[in-house]
């Protein structure tokens, strides 16, 4: 496959750097309608002032988002929201969902967990009095009776393995568990079901596969079972049409939105805003189509490299478009590949290089000259 057969289908829609850039997994690449989005909340600001609630719509922002994430995720809008950032979302999710018991109170996590989920978990157990050293297990082989939330990566940010979420959340629920899934190396890179798959819930930022900005608000899922829990309140997530009451008591709004708490980022959610028409314009089962073929060329490459070890599996199901590479010197290499080759990746500790040619915007040309790169470094 080459560029003339299989060309990225919205590389002009993105700014691009002048080097081929393959670390949209940490940040990704800004549309080019976002600046004029983010220029229009901005005028609307300067003549309307706190009239754009109202007159320019400010008050749907978020709201409006919530489709087209819907049918990022595989879920429906009700069930979705964009509100906050990861952790934090995370964290109001433990809140509502994580009630433990003398015989029911593990939180099940990877080993390879994200460290601020790590943190996130370790720390809820200790709210509740508990030892994080018995109270959170790093091995999802270990779910059973004691368990009571499985809180595991949809896609693995080190090793880039996609996990079986369906089997996963199967699993927690023979168990007597709830499943609650951080997307945020799998929103826009992986095909999701979050409601065929029955999840619980799930969280996600928008500034990697889904191209919101640095720090980007996030989203999160609540499956229509638990829309009802108690949880951690704040006015935005009161019922829209009771908000402006500013009434004391909380009368939370229906479906996930009744889980928001601060009034909506509105300048941040403009490139988010731009990004997600661009999503929607070519839809997750295209993308994920090129996804397949464009990061299993870069993979033949580097599996047939001297002194690199593929983590990331062969097998394109149990990837997204993350390929982490083990190899010695990764920071000096990563180095080496932008200052003399023009090509961008990442780096983990210790030892593992990080390439995401993103199907909307990499081309096989890029994927050529990034395994050329390593090829002649390695040599």
């Amino acid at each position: 496959m080459d560029d003339g057969r299989d060309p990225a289908p919205a590389r002009d829609r993105f700014a691009l750097p002048p080097e081929a850039y393959f670390a949209g997994n940490s940040l990704g690449l800004q549309p080019l309608a976002a600046a004029d989005a983010v220029a229009a909340r901005m005028a609307e600001w300067s003549t309307l002032a706190v009239e754009g609630w109202w007159d320019a719509g400010w008050l749907e922002m978020a709201d409006a988002l919530r489709p087209p994430l819907a049918r990022i995720v595989g879920a429906e809008p009700a069930d979705v929201a964009v509100m906050n950032t990861l952790t934090v979302n995370l964290h109001l999710l433990l809140a509502a969902l994580y009630r433990p018991t003398p015989q029911r109170y593990r939180i099940v996590i990877d080993d390879d967990a994200f460290p601020s989920d790590s943190h996130a978990v370790q720390s809820h157990v200790a709210w509740h009095g508990l030892d994080p050293a018995d109270a959170v297990v790093r091995d999802p082989g270990a779910i059973d009776g004691t368990t009571a939330v499985v809180l595991l990566a949809g896609v693995s940010y080190l090793t880039g393995a996609a996990a079986d979420i369906a089997a996963v959340t199967a699993a927690a629920h023979a168990a007597g568990a709830l499943a609650v899934i951080d997307l945020a190396h799998a929103a826009g890179n992986v095909p999701l079901a979050l409601r065929a798959d029955d999840v619980d819930a799930a969280a996600w930022c928008t500034y990697k596969y889904l191209h919101g900005g640095p720090g980007a608000p996030g989203a999160i899922y609540v499956h229509p079972r638990h829309h009802g829990v108690p949880r951690l309140a704040g006015w935005w997530g009161v019922d829209a049409a009771e908000r402006f009451r500013m009434e004391p008591d909380f009368v939370a709004g229906p479906g996930a939105a009744g889980f928001a708490l601060s009034t909506p980022p509105v300048l941040a959610l403009a490139p988010l805003q731009a990004s997600l028409a661009i999503f929607d314009e070519h839809g997750m089962p295209a993308l994920r189509e090129r996804s397949v073929r464009l990061t299993g060329a870069l993979a033949d490459r580097i599996s047939a490299t001297r002194g690199c070890e593929l983590l990331t599996s062969a097998d394109p199901q149990r990837r997204g478009c993350q390929l982490s590479v083990r190899v010695p010197g990764a920071h000096e290499l990563a180095g080496r590949l932008r200052e003399d080759h023009g090509v961008i990746c990442d780096v983990r500790e210790p030892d593992v290089l990080r390439f995401a040619p993103v199907p909307l915007i990499t081309t096989y040309e890029e994927c050529a000259r990034a395994a050329t790169a390593l090829e002649a470094l390695l040599g």
